[in-house]
């Protein structure tokens, strides 16, 4: 009888009760013929029919009614039971190199060889063909979410585990004999959970990556559940994945998801061993944790024993791969027994990473071992020079007859398949040069030179080493990469890597030119658009920055011959503007830069608007800003400069954002500002009117070219001291006219009003009296057209404080403007009022009433014999009438039409029962009356003491204001009438 099944393990065993109970075992055992070998296991297989067929693997098959889910395949079931794989006579390791899957995805991968994808312009991202500032290393946290993107696939993936629900296939077990039951046993740790086993058929990569964060999750909660065996198991069974290469091209990504998963279960097993080290701190009778920092002789011995424990149960995984994978993970649980021993585990570890089969597989377990090595800061690093020297010892076996054979069967191209290599290759690589010296460059490079087809060395090399390493070899490099068999690597791929060393280091200045010349002998032979424009966007930058205008313009027509050839610029456009962009930021002189014969050219091919236009808008802001306070009037570049304008402006339609339109029209509002013609007014002004023509669409423009049409007649007027002559008259009267014809073809209103009353006011300075009417009747005609909101700050907000401050604005230069003697007395402000008495005010408000009161501000100054001011060369009214009494009867219409309209708001006002806004009205027609009005007359007299009781009826008013307009007042009732006695309870008819 078979000896009974012995109790579940715990996760905390020794190695001598593991001896103890196989040798007890070992004495229950029978012997019996059998026909098959015992260890062979049973695989249940379900077909169409539903029938079962029982079969051992290479044996004989019977039926069976019996119901199960499909079973794997008989690879499959090499990569779970490497003994069975060997009884068949064949490596295990070279039956998983077998089983990877036709990828139809493969040909993603090789056209990341021919077309490169693009990152951001100007910021390149390290990886195999990008170089990074060697100054901090890139971390492998900033790696894992390029590789995740990168290594995609959409080939369907599989995934064996026994602690996941459903799935397809179950592999049963056979435990009939005595055999079969010991073989469990003593393989507990390397089978899978008693029962069935579970494959999970048919996943994409999204359930795929699903599935892995399911098993972390388990992983997860059996620690927490004190079920240590179980997550040991998953562990294990994650590191099992890593063998599998059947969807190759998903490897890279594979290795993230899994490797994430170990890290956290070494994290789990460190913390768990460290919160079980109980620690005496000197002078202390209680325990605690062990501190982050401490020392092995700090560990209590049962502690170290656990520790031991762990590193045993892991030794006696009898699968390299997972061994080697879960050791890793542990590793810094080192640190509890010794603190020397890192190094000799690391160089054990990177030892048996040797008999793994699979290129693939060896190199992503050593680039895990590496990551380990470097984040328990062992001060050895010797161990990682190691592992990329046996990735050297075995570099030909990817190159090798079974590899390519392999490949072939898979309809992999070896391109494609190199591109596997490069994550875990940089990371070993740049792990071995941060920090090293150049003597450690050259003498891995003298080991890779040995090695045949090593383009994917010298590329790696480069991106690992500081640029400045490599810029000081350039011409060495060069020499290496042009003789580099460029099978499975792309040659332009070296000379993309090696220019982005260029562009972040500068090589010795003498070799600048020459290093060009030699590289671009290859490049320039190129006759896949993709692989030409992907260096020349990177070498874009050397040749700007390094060399002269004559060699950046040479380049550029290189570039247009290339990419004219059938039009294939128009799939590279990201690239072409890319190229642009760096050639603009380090170009030594930008107005040369637009005078060469191939610049322009170079922006014809960009045939896509859109593209032109970030091109166009890209030019203008380098411009603006490396001539921020510098003009020109060079023809060339005012001509090359108008035609990128035009394009940025002509793409501006109905559907263009404001913003958009904001961003065009400032650039196009720097180039006009930074055209200068110095003294020779004539060409400015013809500019101006050229500008006009080609920029129709935005305000802001014209807006602009309005202000610097006045600002020119004003120092017109400047040079000549206010005298023209018949040339600058007529030069002044043409900018008026100019002003006067633009400003209507601006959309906003606001915009038009401040214009029109500026180019009055500038016209009324050159003596243009005619324009500076039309000018000023335009603005009033505009005032209505006002809309009732305008945005301040983001929110909307009344008009009406605008309207006010504009008429205050409007009415200062209407008193120094002369009636003309076709239109009768103050004409102009005639029209004013009746423009205010017809436009829409807010009856609750005082805007209207506040006009009003400038308005008896203005006709007041008018009325005296000398204004306050004057323009020069011009004659004001107090110079045309001189104080005519018709005049002076005539303003006092007008005021009496003004006061009547206040007097009508403030018994509107207290109606309304706003005696706060009633009360501040009457003062401010009281101050008015009693400053300027001749109060020797009754009814101003009592239309004063009336203001007065109204304005202080309510308790509205301030107590000192009061007190100092009581005594104002009686000074002048005193000294005006005497009939009137200042307080008199006289009542004004409004309520």
């Amino acid at each position: 009888m078979p000896a009974a099944a012995p109790p579940r393990l715990s996760c905390e065993w020794s190695s001598r009760t593991r001896d103890v109970f196989q040798k007890d075992f070992k004495k229950q055992l029978h012997s019996e013929e059998v026909l098959d070998h015992p260890l062979k296991p049973l695989v249940v297989t379900m077909s169409e029919s539903r029938i079962i067929k029982l079969r051992t693997v290479g044996g004989s098959t019977t039926s069976s009614t019996r119901s199960s889910t499909p079973t794997p395949t008989q690879s499959s079931l090499y990569s779970m039971d490497p003994l069975g794989a060997a009884l068949e006579g064949s490596d295990p390791l070279s039956q998983l190199a077998s089983q990877q899957k036709i990828d139809p995805l493969s040909a993603m991968a090789a056209d990341s060889w021919v077309e490169p994808i693009e990152g951001k312009r100007g910021k390149e991202k390290i990886t195999s063909t990008t170089v990074v500032d060697d100054g901090m290393r890139e971390t492998w946290a900033s790696r894992k979410a390029g590789i995740l993107c990168k290594f995609t696939t959409s080939e369907k993936l599989s995934i064996v585990t026994s602690f996941l629900s459903g799935g397809e296939k179950v592999i049963v077990k056979a435990q009939g004999s005595v055999v079969d039951k010991v073989r469990t046993r003593l393989e507990q740790l390397d089978d899978f959970e008693e029962g069935s086993v579970r494959q999970m058929l048919d996943l994409s990569q999204q359930e795929y990556m699903g599935r892995i964060e399911q098993l972390n999750s388990e992983l997860v909660q059996a620690w927490h559940q004190d079920q240590r065996v179980k997550a040991l198991k998953i562990a294990i069974q994650c590191s099992k994945l890593l063998v599998d290469t059947s969807v190759i091209q998903f490897y890279p990504s594979k290795f993230v998801l899994i490797t994430d998963i170990l890290d956290i279960f070494g994290k789990l097993v460190y913390e768990r061993l460290r919160t079980k080290s109980d620690y005496y701190a000197p002078g202390s009778k209680f325990p605690t944790c062990l501190p982050e920092n401490f020392t092995p002789d700090m560990v209590p011995e049962s502690a170290k024993e656990t520790c031991r424990n762990w590193f045993y149960k892991i030794a006696s995984i009898r699968e390299l791969v997972p061994r080697l994978y879960v050791e890793m993970a542990i590793l810094k649980s080192y640190s509890f027994l010794t603190s020397g021993e890192f190094s000799q585990a690391l160089m054990r570890l990177t030892r048996m990473v040797r008999g793994i089969g699979d290129p693939l597989v060896s190199v992503y377990a050593r680039c895990y071992l590496c990551r380990v090595g470097l984040s328990i800061n062992s001060s050895d690093r010797a161990y990682l020079r190691e592992n990329f020297y046996d990735f050297l010892a075995m570099y030909n076996q990817l190159f090798s007859a079974s590899v390519r054979m392999d490949l072939v069967l898979q309809k992999v191209d070896l391109s494609t398949y190199l591109t596997l290599y490069t994550p875990a290759l940089d990371y070993i690589l740049q792990s071995v040069a941060h920090d090293a010296t150049e003597k450690t460059l050259a003498e891995i490079l003298d080991r890779c030179k040995r090695k045949g087809n090593s383009a994917l060395l010298f590329n790696t090399i480069m991106a690992a080493f500081k640029p400045a390493y490599v810029a000081a070899r350039a011409t060495q490099f060069v020499e290496l990469l042009t003789c580099c068999d460029e099978e499975g690597f792309p040659k332009y791929l070296l000379f993309r890597t090696l220019g982005l060393c260029l562009s972040l280091a500068d090589p010795p200045a003498e070799h600048c030119l020459q290093i060009l010349n030699d590289v671009w002998k290859v490049v320039s032979k190129l006759t896949n658009p993709a692989q030409y424009v992907s260096c020349a966007e990177v070498w874009a930058q050397y040749v700007s920055k390094h060399l002269a205008t004559r060699e950046v313009n040479t380049f550029l027509g290189d570039i247009i011959k290339h990419m004219s050839v059938g039009r294939a610029y128009e799939n590279h456009y990201a690239s072409l503007q890319t190229v642009m962009e760096r050639v603009l930021a380090h170009a030594n002189d930008f107005e040369t830069l637009l005078t060469m014969d191939k610049f322009l050219p170079m922006l014809d091919i960009f045939q896509k608007e859109s593209v032109k236009v970030e091109v166009c808008k890209s030019i203008m802001s380098h411009y603006t800003k490396t001539y921020q306070f510098q003009t020109t009037n060079d023809p060339v570049i005012t001509n090359a400069l108008m035609f990128i304008c035009r394009v940025m402006h002509d793409s501006v339609n109905a559907l263009t954002v404001e913003d958009e339109k904001r961003q065009i029209g400032n650039l196009i509002c720097s180039f006009v500002k930074r055209v200068d013609f110095a003294r020779d007014f004539e060409q400015q002004l013809s500019f101006y009117v050229e500008a006009r023509a080609s920029f129709t669409n935005l305000d802001v423009i014209h807006a602009l070219l309005v202000q610097s049409v006045n600002r020119l007649a004003v120092d017109t007027r400047c040079i000549v001291k206010g005298h023209h002559t018949r040339k600058t008259a007529s030069f002044v009267h043409a900018c008026a006219a100019y002003c006067y014809i633009t400003i209507p073809s601006i959309n906003s209103v606001l915009m038009r009003l401040e214009l029109y009353l500026l180019s009055g006011q500038v016209a009324l300075l050159n003596q243009c009296l005619g324009q500076a009417d039309a000018c000023l009747k335009a603005a009033l005609s505009l005032i209505p057209d006002v809309p009732k909101t305008m945005e301040v700050d983001g929110k909307q907000r009344t008009s009406e404080p605008y309207i006010v401050s504009y008429i205050c604005n409007f009415l200062s230069t209407l008193l120094i403007v002369p009636d003309s003697p076709e239109q009768g007395v103050l004409y102009l402000t005639r029209g004013l009022l009746n423009v205010i008495q017809t436009y829409s005010w807010d009856q609750q408000s005082t805007g209207r009433s506040t006009v009003y009161l400038h308005v008896l501000d203005m006709l007041a100054a008018a009325a005296q014999e000398t204004y306050p001011y004057h323009i020069d060369m011009v004659d004001s009214n107090d110079v045309l009438y001189g104080s005519d009494p018709k005049f002076i009867t005539e303003l006092n219409r007008m005021c009496s039409v003004v006061v009547e309209e206040v007097l009508s708001h403030l018994k509107y006002l207290g109606t309304s029962e706003l005696y706060q806004k009633q009360s501040s009205l009457a003062l401010e027609l009281l101050i008015r009356i009693a400053v300027k009005a001749d109060l020797s007359k009754p009814d101003l007299a009592t239309l004063a003491l009336n203001l007065w009781n109204l304005a202080q009826r309510h308790g509205c008013m301030d107590l000192k204001l009061a007190v100092r307009i009581t005594e104002y007042m009686k000074k002048r009732f005193s000294s005006s009438n005497d009939d009137v006695t200042f307080g008199t309870k006289t009542t004004l008819q409004i309520r």
